[in-house]
């Protein structure tokens, strides 16, 4: 088998560019505070951008057309590459003790995951609290992107239901990537200059609220304070997170077709209208269990923790904004099992995501219904088109695939020392990359640096794996892949 790496090199060497230009912003918020660590960012920024430039040139005049096995490993390496070289600037700047801290950071997110190894981040230079919000920000557009030109082509756990007709070809994903990122890209600017312009409104200062205005977009939820949005005192900010948390569930490209004319498309589509049910049902669910007003006694406290919270887990940002592990009895089995559901397809979400759980709800209903009408003809469908019985399979596969793999990552982590609640809750929010996990030791009031190495390593495969779809690394470590 023939692999042709230089289409390969092209594209890692275009993004670690576009990485390496982006450690400019936090060199300059240091260099306005006189932070030291600007040196940091400009030595690091230097050497990504000259690395991706070298790769880019050398790449040059080769076909950038890729064959689906190519596109499979290119997926891969990219965001492996742009983990390696975003986990740089914290270790060089002393803001975590250790290579592996330093990878578990980076991982988290460019992967959106939120989970967090740093402590102390009241008194965090404003350069690294800005590179991480970037980093996620980063992350979060390419996953849209990828979710709309590259994993319908590869027929990821039933993502070819997103195909675009006119791009009906594997050989066609980098051109097809070009002409939508464009105004997926800007989409996700405006939105994201919105939320920050939101929060400054409701008093966040300007880092703050940039820091978090690119993170809640991108549904990852790296803030600012150790205490997360619980630091922000007042509802306002809760609700802006809320609203702009579901905007970053939806699919970007119903955006775009909304600015194109044609709006319907988005509240017509039934992924979103499934997506908001679920979120309003399961909010219900939180408030009931919240514990009260609290001892101010305010009145809206309960709705809007239990909107939020709810909001953060589904949506896989994993803000909070209180312990909610502690409101009632089983409040930690609900929130640990909300935490696998994610948004919709083409958005910063990530989780087991709403349409797979429309087709499974669909499977489930034919089958019942040839049961009780063994003769009767009965049809799937989805957003109103048929659901073909392959794309059926490959999401029940996935289903399949995915808690198999979460059993075996809690199994591992347990091995590793974890107790039982935190091994399946970080394995749970690793492969969801959700961020926060629930008890003591990760739990919403807490962070990731306590747990030893190799829980961290495992955690930063499973961030990979669980952004990436599963099957899009899974599929490079078996031998057939390389036979064929």
């Amino acid at each position: 088998m023939i692999i042709n790496i230089r289409p390969i090199f092209l594209t890692v060497g275009i993004l670690l560019t576009t990485l390496g230009v982006a450690m400019l912003l936090p060199t300059i918020a240091d260099l306005v505070v006189g932070n030291e660590d600007w040196e940091v960012f400009a030595f690091t920024g230097t050497i990504t951008t000259l690395i991706g430039v070298g790769l880019y040139s050398g790449a040059q005049g080769t076909r950038e057309l890729l064959s689906t096995r190519e596109a499979f490993i290119m997926t891969s390496v990219a965001w492996l590459v742009l983990s390696l070289f975003g986990a740089i600037p914290y270790l060089l700047s002393g803001v975590v003790p250790t290579f592996t801290d330093a990878v578990f950071e980076s991982m988290s997110a460019i992967t959106t995951t939120g989970s967090t190894v740093i402590t102390g981040l009241d008194n965090a230079p404003p350069g690294i609290l800005l590179w991480r919000g970037i980093q996620q920000w980063l992350g979060g557009l390419g996953i849209i992107v990828m979710a709309v030109a590259v994993l319908p082509m590869l027929q990821v756990g039933g993502m070819q239901l997103f195909k675009v007709e006119a791009f009906d070809t594997a050989e066609k994903i980098m051109p097809r990537a070009r002409q939508i990122s464009g105004s997926l890209t800007l989409v996700f600017i405006v939105i994201t200059l919105m939320c920050i312009l939101a929060y400054l409104f409701a008093g966040m200062s300007f880092l703050d609220a940039t820091v978090h205005g690119m993170t809640t977009v991108a549904t990852g939820g790296f803030s600012t304070k150790d205490a997360s949005m619980g630091y922000f005192d007042g509802h306002l900010v809760d609700v802006i997170a809320i609203f702009f948390m579901i905007l970053g569930s939806i699919p970007f490209i119903l955006y775009v077709q909304a600015y194109q004319g044609r709006p319907s498309k988005l509240w017509r589509n039934s992924q979103v209208k499934a997506f908001l049910t679920v979120l309003g049902f399961l909010t219900m669910v939180a408030w009931l269990m919240h514990p009260g007003p609290g001892p101010e006694g305010d009145p809206y406290l309960p709705i809007v923790q239990a909107a939020f919270n709810v909001t953060s887990i589904v949506t896989g940002t994993g803000y909070a904004n209180a312990d909610y592990g502690t409101w009632a009895p089983g409040s930690t089995t609900f929130f640990f099992c909300i935490m696998f559901i994610g948004g919709c397809a083409g958005s910063t979400s990530c989780g087991i995501k709403i349409f797979r759980f429309q087709v499974m709800f669909e499977a489930i209903k034919q089958h019942l219904s040839k049961i009780f009408y063994p003769n009767g003809i009965f049809v799937m469908r989805f957003n109103g088109n048929i659901i073909e019985d392959q794309v059926a399979s490959a999401v029940m596969n996935f289903f399949a695939v995915y808690f198999m793999i979460f059993g075996i990552i809690a199994i591992l982590l347990n091995l590793t020392g974890l107790d039982f609640l935190t091994a399946m809750s970080a394995a749970g929010t690793s492969i969801s990359n959700v961020g926060p996990g629930l008890g003591p030791l990760i739990g919403p009031s807490s962070t990731f640096q306590e747990l030893n190495d190799p829980a961290k390593w495992i955690l930063t495969a499973a961030m990979l794996v669980g952004r990436l779809e599963l099957f899009t690394v899974l599929v490079i470590f078996m031998p057939r892949f390389w036979r064929a």
